[in-house]
């Protein structure tokens, strides 16, 4: 059986790596999986949560930093090392790497494991931008694979642990921020 799933993991790894490929994804997901520009995109929102924003943004803005830094931690340094699995572009033949290929480990993408923790936290605390928030991580996780440094199950496992880790931080900030609404009143 588990021969049978990594056939799969294989095989939708080279429909996204090769069967996808075309000029402009080549463009595309190489500038949205380079980590600085997210950062940046990241940097600005939390600015923005700390000028514009209120009780709830404020709070959300520092939990949303170390978030970030717990599930990358988390995924880069514990898991990663625990499982310990090849990159794609290590291990298979004609691979289209279109980003550096490290020698770190792959499973989880640490790349959907930060993106789906700040989609479902930031999810929860605004769900008018919930669709803005799941779309960019979807679109960053998926660049992983196109690039060729993620197979298909590393993006799924990272988006499954960074949704946890978004959930439970979300409920942290809106439990703080209940707290102290309750203690004004």
């Amino acid at each position: 059986m588990i021969d049978f799933l990594y056939q799969i993991d294989i095989a939708v790894f080279y429909f996204f790596n090769h069967t996808l490929s075309n000029t402009l994804f080549d463009k595309f997901f190489p500038f949205i999986t380079d980590v600085k520009h997210w950062y940046i995109t990241y940097v600005i929102l939390i600015l923005l949560l700390i000028i514009k924003g209120k009780k709830l943004e404020r709070i959300s803005a520092g939990f949303v930093i170390l978030l970030i830094t717990a599930t990358d931690q988390f995924s880069s340094f514990f898991v990663k090392n625990l499982v310990g699995r090849i990159r794609p572009c290590n291990e298979l033949p004609d691979v289209n790497i279109l980003a550096g290929c490290t020698g770190s480990f792959s499973f989880p993408s640490s790349h959907a494991v930060n993106n789906f923790a700040v989609a479902v936290f930031f999810s929860i605390l605004f769900p008018k931008y919930k669709w803005a928030f799941y779309i960019i991580a979807v679109l960053l996780a998926l660049s992983r694979v196109y690039v060729g440094v993620h197979y298909p199950s590393d993006i799924i496992g990272g988006a499954l642990i960074g949704s946890v880790f978004g959930f439970i931080f979300a409920k942290a900030v809106l439990f703080i921020n209940n707290f102290f609404t309750l203690k004004k009143q």
